[in-house]
């Protein structure tokens, strides 16, 4: 049976019909898709905020929020006298994710500055000065006590509360003209580093930066180093 042109019309104008559907389907689609992933990606950011807030992973386990250094440390009451706070960096330094925030902390301490060498006090100043050196691709330069180095040294005498004591450095360690960072674990009462700068600085050197993990402020030991720019991680009020 022949069609009539009536029917090739309607014919046409249903295929022009099932084209548009066709092609509007997949926009709506289209749209459908991305709202889905709009709104998967808010999703994903309120759980995150909420694990965050609630200190949980993903999984509703503890534990997620990150720890401060001082958290790390270990605070014992009365030693090694009554009425002291002794603040135990080996807390620190036996646990994997405190040793990198606090190596993490000090070198963000020297973010922008420019130096040329690294210089730590014994003991202490050696565990957090050679990482940092490392870090930074930098020399180190150890600050000992007397008697420990080989080679012709250059020496400094501080007082401590009975007696006093002696720390030397290396004739050649230092370079005229070389900008040093002094490191070390605390600054109490600031007699160690100020002996140390004074060695730094007879040899030549400049020093730019003294850092520290913790200070305790209640000594005083920064107003012994009032010219020279300090910082430190953690600071105690007290003694």
């Amino acid at each position: 049976m022949p069609i009539t042109h009536g029917e090739k019309g309607t014919f046409f104008l249903l295929a022009m019909m099932r084209a548009f559907f066709l092609k509007e389907n997949k926009r709506i689609s289209k749209v459908f898709l991305n709202f889905r992933l709009y709104f998967l990606s808010f999703e994903i950011i309120i759980m995150t905020y909420v694990c965050i807030e609630q200190n949980v992973d993903y999984k509703g386990k503890r534990g997620l929020s990150v720890k401060k250094v001082e958290d790390y440390v270990r605070s014992i009451p009365d030693f090694p006298e009554e009425g002291i706070i002794f603040r135990d960096i080996t807390s620190v330094l036996q646990d994997a994710e405190g040793l990198k925030l606090s190596i993490d902390s000090m070198i963000g301490l020297l973010d922008g500055l420019d130096f040329d060498v690294v210089a730590g006090t014994e003991s202490r100043g050696f565990i957090f000065g050679v990482p940092v050196a490392y870090a930074l691709n930098k020399p180190f330069v150890p600050v000992r006590k007397k008697g420990k180095l080989p080679c012709e040294t250059v020496e400094a005498t501080y007082d401590l509360e009975y007696g006093s004591a002696t720390i030397e450095m290396h004739k050649d360690s230092i370079q005229p003209g070389q900008k040093v960072v002094l490191v070390d674990d605390l600054i109490a009462t600031g007699g160690t580093i100020e002996a140390a700068i004074k060695l730094v600085e007879q040899l030549g050197g400049e020093v730019v930066k003294v850092i520290f993990l913790m200070e305790l402020a209640g000594l005083k030991g920064r107003d012994r180093l009032g010219k020279y720019d300090v910082s430190s991680v953690i600071v105690y009020e007290g003694k």
